[in-house]
């Protein structure tokens, strides 16, 4: 038995996700003196009931069911992946549950992938690295039997069907490889480390097999000189979480140390910041990314994420879980992925 079957990292990271989306919800666009004004002690932040999500939970069960599908019919592979992810992201764009204050990029990018004929590459927003491309690709962390071009593909891909921008692709590259790595048991301690390392490896490859001609669409000469502008912007935002992990400071808004996280680099590392301020108490560690100046509901989402795929469904109090919003689809995709 392998410790990804024992501690149930599928199940623990996306029940994580859910429970870090409701939490910040409600604080999302409020400060932290106006947060703390509303509902008290950041420490005692409670999961509103009911516990309702975000886009951000939504987008993440749609990019699962998409990936289910095309892992049903075989060898991942782009054309398997793009057309019922597509379709999913689609599905998610015309549904009445669409209300969650989705953000523009989104919206945009789904109101054009609906038309069929369109290539992807033509519905793709270049120009937007928002946070919305990373923090739903935790699913792509923990399916098993990936290769490393294969997630890495399929992570840049999910996100260019709505966030052109080379950041928010390499930044979902790097997160779902940060939620695979803590899946597998990598040590926490360890992990900025190994984040660096696999940027500055992938800084200068496009992977033209799962993105096309995307590149074209930006003004950059060569699609090396478009890729290598995401992991720029990811190296840098990984130093900052160096040096706040320094000398840790975890009753400060995280954001002053890592960004807001409205855009992908800096969801990833303040999402990341807060779960590695606090690797053993991971309902702290959502608290504190709900109780930030930030895209709160985002930022608690990456958090819970992490801490889920580090340590399982056990991670998280039955009486929370067990009135997450879509409780049942994120049981039964988790259980798939920990089977």
């Amino acid at each position: 038995m392998t410790t990804t079957v024992r501690k149930q990292a599928a199940t623990g990271a996306l029940v994580g996700l859910a429970l870090g989306d409701a939490l910040g919800a409600p604080t999302e666009f409020k400060d932290v003196p106006a947060i703390l004004a509303a509902y008290g002690p950041w420490r005692e932040l409670e999961l509103p009931d009911p516990a309702l999500v975000t886009d951000d939970t939504q987008m993440t069960l749609a990019l699962g069911r998409g990936l289910r599908t095309a892992m049903d019919r075989g060898l991942l592979g782009p054309k398997r992946l793009e057309r019922p992810v597509r379709e999913e992201f689609v599905d998610w764009y015309r549904s009445p549950e669409n209300n969650r204050a989705p953000g523009r990029t989104c919206l945009t990018a789904c109101d054009r992938l609906k038309r069929a004929e369109l290539p992807w590459q033509d519905a793709s927003q270049v120009d937007s690295k928002g946070c919305g491309a990373n923090m739903r690709v935790a699913p792509l962390g923990l399916v098993a039997g990936l290769g490393d071009e294969q997630r890495a593909g399929a992570a840049q891909l999910q996100a260019a069907l709505t966030h052109g921008h080379p950041t928010a692709l390499a930044a979902s590259d790097l997160t779902a490889y940060a939620v695979h790595l803590l899946a597998q048991g990598a040590e926490p301690t360890g992990l900025v480390g190994l984040l660096r390392s696999y940027a500055y490896e992938n800084r200068t490859r496009y992977h033209e097999r799962w993105l096309g001609d995307l590149w074209t669409r930006a003004q950059d000469p060569t699609p090396t000189h478009f890729i290598a502008r995401g992991w720029d912007d990811c190296l840098e935002v990984l130093e900052r979480v160096r040096e706040a992990l320094r000398s840790p400071s975890p009753e400060t808004d995280p954001c002053l140390a890592t960004g807001a996280g409205w855009i992908a680099e800096e969801a990833l590392a303040t999402g990341l910041l807060c779960f590695l301020l606090f690797v053993d108490e991971p309902v702290t560690a959502l608290r504190r990314a709900a109780c930030t100046s930030g895209d709160s509901d985002s930022v608690a989402s990456l958090a819970g994420a992490f801490a889920g795929a580090h340590l399982g469904a056990d991670a998280w109090p039955t009486a929370w879980a067990d009135r997450i919003e879509y409780q049942g689809e994120l049981m039964a995709l988790g259980a798939l992925w920990d089977a």
